[in-house]
Parts: C-alpha cells; structure tokens; sequence
C-alpha cells in the first residue's frame, strides 16, 4: 500500500540510484498533454505545472491532490448552502402538486424544487462530521440515521487517518484562507512552543460526552459543520438575503446570534495565536478522528536519509511532527504537505506496519507532553457543572415552563426530545422560504438557544414546503412528506375576542379567513357575533359583523393568519398593538380534547388525524342515540 499523494520536490539523480518512474496516471497524462506543462527531469528544470503550483502557494505546491481536493469540498459546502438551500428559485406553479390521500392535489412548489436541486444531501458535511452523529444519538438515546455516515467516514479514515479534517472539512479550508490573507501576517499574538492547551480538543470531546449521557447536547456549539453553517447562516446569509430579496426580507438579529458570530470570529481569530490553531488543539470533531487514528492502516514515516532539515516541521498544518521529525500518529491527517518540501524523500506514506529503514526515534529527545489526567478530570467536573449549571439556571425548564413555549417547525420531535437532537446547525433556517424559522434567543436559556422556533409575526409556514425536515441532520425535525406535514400541528391558533376587529364591534375584517382558505386548511370559519335585536327580541337585519372562528380540529399552527393580521393591522394601520389571533404551542388543550400540538418521535400524523375523526365520530353518534335523536348525518353536537 503506497498513498504517496504529494508533489516531490525536483532534484538531481542520486547517484547509483535509479530515478523513480512517474506512475500510470503521470505517463499517461504526458502522452497526451504538451510536453512543456512537465518537469524536465534531466535538466532538472520545473515545468508549468510546477511553476504555477509555486506561484499559489509552498502548501499548493508540495499538495496538489489535497488543495484540490479541499477546494472542491468547500465549493460544494458552499453550493448545498446557498444554492440547494436556497428556497427562493421556487416559483409558484400550479402544476407543481402532489396528489393527496383523499384526492385532492396540494401545492407543493417549494418542496419539489429542493427535490429538484438535492441531488446529494444538502446536509451532507453535516452527516459526515462523525461527533454531530455519536452525541446526538447519546444526548437522545436514539439511533441516529447519520451514524451510518459517521462510521462511514471513519472507515475511510483508516486509510487516510483524519483525512476528514486535512481534504474534506470546509471550516479547517475556511480557516487556512483567513491564516493565508491575515494571519501569517499579524505577528503579535503569536505562541510559541507546546503550552496546555495542546491536548485541549479532547477535554473538550470528554466534556461534550459526559454532557451527552445527561441529555445536554453540547457539540452544536463546538463541532466543526455546525460552527461553519453558522457562521455562514448569520454572516453571510443576510448580504445574500437582501442583495437578492430586498433588505426589507433580512429579519432583526436578536442577541443569541450575536453571541455565535462572536464564537465563529473567534475561531477564526485563533489562527493569530498560531496557524490552524482550532483544528491543532481545539476541535472536538478532529479529536474524534484522532482517537480513531488507533485503527489507522496508513501511516507517514521517515526513513534514515532524514537531514534533519526542519522544513516539514515548519510546513505542517496540523502540528503532528516530533522534534525527531517522526509522527504523532493521532495528529496527522495524512496531508502530505510535509513530503513535497522534504529535499531527499526521506518521508512516505505507507501501511503502518512498513518498518523499512526507518529514522531512529527520539533523537533528538522529543519531550512529548502527555495528556494530563487533571485535564481528564477537569473537563468532567466542568461538563457536570454545565449540566447542572444548563439545568437549574439556564435549562428550558420543561416541566413547568414560565411562558409560551416556542412554536417548533412541523414534524418535530417533542420538546425534550427536541434540546437533546437540534444540533443548532442553522441548516433549517437557510431552507425555510420568507424566513418563518428563526433563531430563538435566550427564551429558554442556553439550552434552547440557536433552536428553530415559528416566528408568525414576521411569516407564515408555507403549505407547500417541507424543506426543513428534509436538511436536518439529525431527525430533530422529521423528513415529512407532503401528506404527513399538511397534518403535522405546529400549535393552535387562539383569537383575543377583545381586540379582534369584528368580535369587538369596531370594523368588518376576513383577512385572516381569507388567508387560511387560501392556504387549503379552512380552519377558520364565520360565525356572527354583536347582532342587535328587536324589542320582540329578533335580530335587526344587517346588524352585527361575520367575526372569525378557529375549527380546532383543522388548525395546524402555520401562523399565516397571524403573519396576516399583524402586518396589516398591527403594523400598517395600527388599529392593534399585536396581532389578535395568536398561535400557541405546548401546554393546553383544544375543544375537543387534544393538544395545542403534535410531536411524535414516530409514527404517522395522518394516522393520528384518522383516529381522532373516528373518536369524534364515534363522541357524535354516542350523544345522538342518547338524546333520542335520529342520525341524519348532518346534525355536529357542540
């Protein structure tokens, strides 16, 4: 096995020494490119491949396969963000539905088009960040569907060990540009030596863990995907928003999004202490790798012919070579940078077992610092005062909540279950058309913060999306299909007879009647209400106004009539300080009985309406046979 990637650093014949053939891929390129494009291997001069490699860059240029490589994977980082993600190259169509159980077609624009455009998940770095999958699946005590991502790229780290961070990750290429523009450049802050930090990453990796086992999901603020999505999401994101849509679509930034762009800048920040400073001593996700590297089938080794020169030291990204110039197996990701800038291919990249005259270890000594069983024991005692400190302080306190609670995206897990799944990516806010999803603050502590919550005053669910089941990664938001959302409940929508328009008496107003049917819900029907009456005490004709009525069974929650009447007459006409129908979620019941909302870890909505119709149904028939009236299939009891 021979996964030598790097460029070689050109150089005259050893003498007695053949000179290595260039492979099958390199002899086959050469009898069909020009020949100008290679090195001139007798005239030891550098070809234009060479030339311009240099020109980018040492890293590019000892690299090649892993800059590319890295380049791709962050432009499609970037594509499946901005571009899959995008809800807004939908259009409305009426052709675009999907038929539904009972017949009916069921508009489904939004939908369809994510489908359109996700020919890969578009949550793909997400699934494959290994530490987002094995908290998620301990923090909820759940088989996560990820996990098979997560062991898949483990697989393929045995044999390129933590070749996720060095090819694949888009924050570690993220933070390379910012070291390249900025940080090679501000000298001042620069750390020298090994300090206590080195072996920080995995007392963090212990805390997130032992965090996990007492249900708080901790990774969200630390593993590498979610940190860049974010920082996508809240920095970028609205310069996107309102070159495309209009500023007036960027909604307010409340504190809790300051909080993490100032968390996003500082890990590029760090980068100032000492290059890729995040992915040597910090990342959580790369101390997962690092722990697997224990398994590794490919290794970098040094052979006797090592002069000591330091130049792979100095161009090492990740801090992995010993002051002997050998490796620290569980920091190396199997880069290669080091081998195209060693001037007398002294290093490869070999099965492990390669023992081959090797560089004679610890010489010089290395000094190596161990990991710190204080360090163990430190982030244990933090990770548990975390848990306590989220729980009495700062938790969601779900048992007896001192507010409304947030209305959740529909097909979500219930709430408890919600905390310890919703890995606080963002990913649901960058899919989600006019932006119904946002960031929820600090309403919850720290426990809820960053989660999605249904913000009607600023939108409405659209009835022909479900793109937020469908880019979470972690089953936090189910992947409804169309049917299945159409019926999920968000919440209830509760009116304030007081400062409803027509309930109080003040004016005609159907908007919100209006919007609702347009929508294909109809849970919202007229009933007349301030009818004066006559002295033989019958109704004046024309007196009175058509007010609204929620039909509890049909309401799910998607806030459009809110969105509706706040906008118009809260905020254009002023008539209401806030609007005067509101949705509702957690506690409380509706007339008949259910909840203001459903979350179900599993099982079908549907099935949940068909049973509570059969229940109603059966409620009717029971009331008629006792009042001893007949069944005419028309008569509803109140």
């Amino acid at each position: 096995m021979n996964l030598n990637l790097f460029l070689p650093i050109l150089r005259k014949p050893v003498p007695g020494k053949e000179p290595k053939k260039p492979g099958v891929l390199g002899r086959a390129a050469r009898a069909v490119l020009p020949k100008f494009l290679f090195d001139d291997t007798e005239k030891i001069r550098p070809g234009f491949i060479r030339r311009t490699l240099k020109k980018i860059g040492p890293v590019t240029l000892s690299a090649p396969f892993r800059r590319g490589t890295q380049a791709v994977c962050f432009i499609a980082f970037l594509t499946f963000f901005f571009y899959v993600c995008w809800p807004y190259t939908a259009r409305p169509d009426p052709s675009l539905t999907v038929k539904l159980e009972d017949g009916t077609d069921w508009h489904a624009h939004y939908a369809l088009e994510l489908e359109r455009k996700e020919k890969v998940h578009a949550e793909f770095f997400l699934i494959i960040d290994p530490l987002v999958a094995f908290s998620t699946s301990i923090a909820s005590r759940t088989w996560e569907w990820s996990l098979v991502w997560a062991f898949g790229i483990l697989g393929v780290c045995i044999l390129f060990p933590r070749g996720f961070c060095g090819y694949l990750c888009p924050l570690g290429t993220l933070i390379d540009c910012f070291d390249w523009l900025i940080g090679k450049r501000v000298n001042l802050f620069k750390v020298k030596g090994d300090g206590w930090w080195i072996h920080l990453k995995y007392y963090i990796l212990v805390g997130i863990i032992i965090s996990g086992f007492f249900g708080i999901l901790l990774s969200g603020f630390f593993a590498a995907i979610p940190v860049i999505t974010r920082g996508m999401l809240y920095i970028v994101e609205p310069f996107q928003m309102a070159a495309l849509k209009g500023v007036h679509q960027v909604p307010p930034m409340n504190f809790g999004q300051a909080v993490s762009i100032v968390l996003f800048l500082t890990v590029l920040g760090l980068g100032l202490l000492r290059k890729r400073f995040w992915c040597r001593y910090v990342c959580p996700s790369g101390a997962v790798f690092s722990v697997f590297n224990v398994f590794r089938a490919s290794e970098r080794k040094v052979e006797s012919s090592c002069i000591s020169c330091n130049k792979c030291v100095e161009i090492c990204p990740f801090d992995a070579i010993k002051a002997d110039f050998t490796t620290r197996t569980a920091d190396c990701t199997l880069c290669q940078s080091c081998g195209g800038v060693c001037p007398t291919h002294s290093i490869k990249f070999v099965e492990r077992w390669n023992l081959t005259d090797l560089k004679k270890e610890d010489d010089p000594p290395t000094h190596e610092r161990p990991i710190a069983r204080r360090g163990f024991l430190a982030a244990s005692a933090g990770s548990l005062l975390v848990v306590l400190g989220m729980r009495k302080a700062f938790g969601a306190n779900l048992n007896n909540p001192s507010g409304p609670m947030p209305v959740r995206p529909p097909g979500s897990v219930p709430e408890e279950e919600f905390l310890q799944m919703c890995i606080r990516c963002g990913e649901c806010f960058k899919a989600c058309p006019n932006h119904v999803l946002q960031p929820e603050g600090f309403k919850q502590g720290l426990e809820g913060l960053w989660t999605p919550e249904v913000v009607s005053n600023w939108s409405g669910c659209e009835p022909s999306c479900n793109n937020c089941g469908q880019v979470c990664p972690t089953g936090a938001i189910r992947a409804l299909p169309m049917q299945e959302k159409r019926e999920a409940r968000m919440g209830l929508a509760i009116l304030n007879l007081q400062t409803c328009l027509p309930h109080a008496g003040k004016e005609a107003c159907q908007m919100c009647v209006d919007e609702c049917d347009a929508a294909g819900y109809h849970a919202l029907e007229f009933e007349r209400v301030r009818v004066e009456v006559d002295a033989d005490g019958m109704p004046v004709e024309g007196s009175g106004f058509s007010a609204p009525k929620v039909i509890h069974d049909r309401c799910v929650g998607c806030g459009l009539c809110q969105t509706r009447c706040f906008h118009v007459n809260a905020e254009e006409k002023g008539l209401l300080k806030e609007s005067a129908i509101v949705i509702h979620a957690g506690e409380g019941k509706r007339e008949d009985g259910s909840s203001y909302e459903d979350r179900l870890m599993k099982g079908s909505y549907v099935e949940l309406r068909k049973k509570e119709a059969a229940k109603r149904e059966a409620e009717r028939k029971k009331l008629l046979e006792d009042s001893g009236v007949k069944d005419d299939g028309l008569y509803i009891p109140q």
